[in-house]
């Protein structure tokens, strides 16, 4: 047995370090955090100033109860989590489980996992950093309370299918993609016409070379084509040269963020791909550790970068820099992202290896020379006007860095290439070829994609490098934020041309507004961020969020106390959330679109419980409101009447057929046909504007074909099918899950026979009690007795009632247990009618027959 326990994180990096170490460590993983905080009543101690209530977590009892016993064999436990605030907290959990004194218990940190760094860190031991671990431990409870009071407002105030939830930098998050979407909405182009020419003069050798001079800028399609016509019959000549020395200056090595932005825009990978990747090239000893806003590099790493420099480019490429991050609150004393051995310039596996080489570039290249470039502008004359054209061209004398690297933009214009002049003399006649006056649209910014919006956190103070990854996770899988493409639209422009002195003009088309890989907010986003914004102001303070930031830092600074600061925050934000419980109307994102023209009834686009939806009429008319659900390419926002009307026209019949009446809509679950009583599901990618009476009658038959009898059971058929949960068995209304084991293609009798058996023994065995005029039930739950009641599940305690208990008590019995948890269960709001069409739009609608689910 090793004489010490040396703990780490991953398993991957576990391997590698137990390598390095040698017979004396043996070197065991934690596979992260060990203990998250309670998930019953927050899991905080509001009352006892904030005190976190941890339990170890069900998913990692195994990994302690090994790590314990390792720990008691060992004579000298050492942890060696990651070097930032939650690796510093994962080291003082483990020391309270373990039952390891955090005073004296060693801890090492290393940015990178070589055998020097390592060996290093085990000569330079320390303790826990509580400072660190309190930094983490005020993240986590204030997350956390956020989350906790803030979601069941949203429950109340907003609804829809699935809880929402709300947390403290991903909301700001959502706010942030919110803005730009609505900017860009409001955005109105305007053209104008850009003037260029196409002129030629002889080089040195005699040949004709051609380039380009542009003119001004005209807003006006007259003054751009009056300008054209002054040109006619013009001589072109070189007035004025300039050559200007110019420099291009490397970019610093990588940071979290900018690693992230970079392989968005040079290879096209998500945040959360990036940091999966370089994890792995961290764990596996290939690049120092990924989570830093440093830009510092170490007297060794920067030894390794000069003699790689000299020996692959030559002295001449090498500048020695020292970087300084922008970032008040960056930790200096870590490392920017490098490799571990500058030698080594690729990685086996494919992504991880374009990742690595980026990595590689970028960081030789910001220890060498600028690059030395020759700006040349020349001023051309009009001889009929005397007005002037530019013609520019640059000239790299010296490539330095750019051998090895440019970084990119998130604005790169379509034509940035570098363009070389002939060469001119002042006085010079040229050669005239044609002159474009060609329409040009101003562009909105563009949407944010997940790189940009990590640049954008940043240069805000929001988050810190270890949060970006989750936040854009969390936001897009919360669906109040999409991760797509867009298509481009088909637009004209005008172009004017003069050739051989004659003027003539053509329209052309052009694609305009195509995305690709962008972050578009949801009607959900939308509605949730302008609910938060106007009740929880300032936790939507993008100043505020960036303020609570610094006092983190603070507090790992050892200058703020985090329970005070915890506090600070938590009174007026809980006070704001019991006002708006008591006191703000329910939100629907409502927007009023017209009046319909048949009816003369108000059109009202509005948030539904089941999604973006259109209503024609209002809730106090004798008559029920019409619904109708929206496309997915279609906004609350940016959806007209004449499209909201379109929507109404798919319930309308299309024919029949075996003598049951057809016709198409939108459902809960996306776009079906309607064959009498049956629905049936719409293939994803059909509009299903576009599915006419052929097309819903081979979509029936299909379905026919797939519903035919696979089997009997008890004289009463059975059929097959697939469904949002998997494949499944129906049986007199029943429908039952068929578990991987069974081959579903080619079920048996037996099978059927055992599937429908133990469905049927279940369900005998589910009730305990029932009250179907309440609408109520007493249930044997997968973990205890439960009351079921309006969608809601009461867990019981345990212990306190049996099942046959239960099965005798009566319904004001049951109802106590209901209050208990949930003291407005049976309140019954009469709320004042409302007169006003988008007023009366913000109450909950009747009922609608639910379509049964489509499988």
């Amino acid at each position: 047995m090793a004489k010490n326990l040396l703990i780490v994180e991953s398993p991957a990096k576990a391997k590698t370090i137990e390598s390095i170490l040698g017979k004396d460590f043996e070197v065991k993983s934690c596979f992260g955090h060990i203990r998250d905080l309670e998930k019953n009543d927050m899991g905080i101690d509001i009352s006892n100033n904030f005190e976190p209530k941890y339990i170890i977590s069900p998913d990692k009892t195994k990994v302690v109860s090994d790590l314990k016993a390792l720990a008691k064999k060992s004579d000298e436990v050492w942890l060696a989590s990651d070097e930032d605030r939650e690796g510093e907290s994962i080291s003082w959990h483990l020391a309270e489980v373990l039952k390891l004194n955090p005073k004296t218990t060693k801890r090492i940190v290393f940015h990178e996992i070589t055998k020097p760094a390592i060996q290093k860190a085990v000569q330079n031991p320390r303790t826990i950093n509580m400072d660190l671990v309190n930094a983490q431990q005020a993240r986590r409870v204030l997350d956390r309370i956020v989350g906790f009071e803030l979601s069941p407002v949203l429950w109340r105030k907003i609804g829809m299918k699935g809880g929402l939830s709300a947390g403290r930098v991903q909301s700001v998050a959502v706010k942030l993609i919110v803005e730009k979407e609505r900017e860009i909405n409001q955005f109105v182009p305007v053209s104008s016409f850009k003037v260029e020419a196409s002129l030629a003069a002889t080089d040195m050798n005699n040949r004709s070379v051609n380039f380009k001079a542009e003119g001004a800028k005209f807003n006006q399609a007259a003054d751009a084509e009056k300008f054209l016509q002054s040109c006619v019959g013009a001589k072109y000549s070189v007035k004025d040269i300039q050559v200007r020395p110019g420099k291009r200056t490397p970019a610093a090595p990588f940071t979290t963020s900018t690693l992230q932005q970079e392989a968005s825009r040079k290879l096209g990978y998500g945040v959360s791909k990036t940091m999966l990747l370089a994890q792995r090239l961290y764990e596996s000893g290939k690049i120092t550790y990924m989570r830093t806003d440093s830009v510092n590099l170490s007297d060794t790493a920067m030894d390794s970068i000069k003699a790689e420099i000299g020996k692959s480019f030559g002295d001449n490429y090498l500048q020695v820099r020292k970087y300084k991050n922008k970032n008040d609150s960056a930790q200096e004393a870590h490392e920017a992202i490098r490799p571990t051995y500058m030698e080594n310039r690729s990685v086996d596996d494919y992504d991880t290896n374009r990742l690595y080489e980026l990595i590689w570039k970028r960081t030789i290249a910001s220890q060498m020379a600028d690059a030395e470039l020759e700006n040349t502008t020349a001023k051309i004359n009009i001889s009929t006007n005397n007005e002037e054209l530019t013609a520019s061209g640059q000239v790299i004398k010296f490539d330095g860095f750019l051998k090895v690297y440019l970084e990119s933009s998130d604005d790169e214009e379509e034509d940035n290439d570098d363009s070389r002049l002939p060469n001119l003399t002042v006085g010079q006649e040229l050669v005239f070829n044609q002159m474009l006056a060609t329409e040009r649209f101003t562009r909105p910014t563009a949407r944010y994609t997940e790189a940009s919006l990590v640049k954008k956190l940043e240069e805000l103070g929001i988050g810190r490098p270890s949060t970006y990854a989750p936040t854009i996770s969390t936001i897009i899988k919360r669906t109040y934020v999409e991760k797509k493409e867009k298509e481009g639209v088909k637009r004209e422009y005008r172009i004017m041309k003069l050739k051989d002195d004659k003027l003539s003009k053509v329209t052309e088309v052009e694609t305009t507004g195509a995305e690709k890989n962008k972050l578009f907010p949801t009607d959900l986003g939308l509605v949730v961020t302008d609910f938060l914004n106007q009740h929880f102001n300032q936790v939507m303070d993008y100043n505020f969020t960036a303020e609570i930031e610094k006092e983190f830092d603070e507090i790992a600074d050892g200058k703020m106390v985090w329970n005070n600061m915890v506090s600070d925050f938590y009174t007026p934000f809980h006070e704001g959330v019991e006002h708006t419980l008591e006191n703000a109307e329910r939100a629907v994102g409502e927007r009023a679109l017209g009046n319909d023209p048949e009816s003369g009834k108000p059109v009202i686009a509005r948030m539904g419980r089941y999604g973006p939806m259109v209503q024609i009429g209002i809730a106090d008319d004798e008559e029920k409101p019409k619904f109708a659900k929206l496309k997915a390419s279609q906004s609350i926002e940016t959806i007209s009447l004449e499209d909201a009307l379109e929507l109404f026209k798919l319930g309308a019949p299309l024919g029949e057929y075996e003598g049951q009446e057809i016709s198409v809509n939108i459902g809960r679950f996306g776009p079906y046909v309607k064959f009498g009583d049956q629905f049936i599901s719409i293939p994803r990618g059909e509009e299903p504007g576009d599915v006419d009476l052929d097309r819903a009658i081979e979509l029936i038959k299909e379905k026919q074909l797939a519903d035919a009898p696979v089997a009997h059971y008890d004289n009463k058929p059975v059929t097959k099918g697939k469904g949002r949960f998997g494949p499944f068995i129906k049986w007199n209304d029943m429908f039952i899950n068929v578990p991987a084991r069974y081959n579903f293609d080619n079920l048996s009798q037996a099978d059927i026979n055992a599937l429908i058996e133990a469905k049927l023994v279940k369900e005998a065995n589910r009730y305990i009690q029932q009250f179907p005029e309440e609408k109520i039930s007493i249930e044997n739950g997968r973990w205890g007795p439960e009351v079921v009641y309006s969608k809601k599940r009461i867990r019981l305690p345990k212990g306190k009632y049996t099942a046959d208990a239960l099965a005798t008590v009566s319904l004001d019995e049951v109802k106590a247990m209901i209050l208990a948890q949930d003291p407005k269960a049976f309140d019954k709001k009469k709320a004042p009618a409302k007169k006003a069409a988008t007023k009366a739009a913000a109450k909950k609608a009747p009922a609608k027959k639910a379509a049964p689910k489509k499988k």
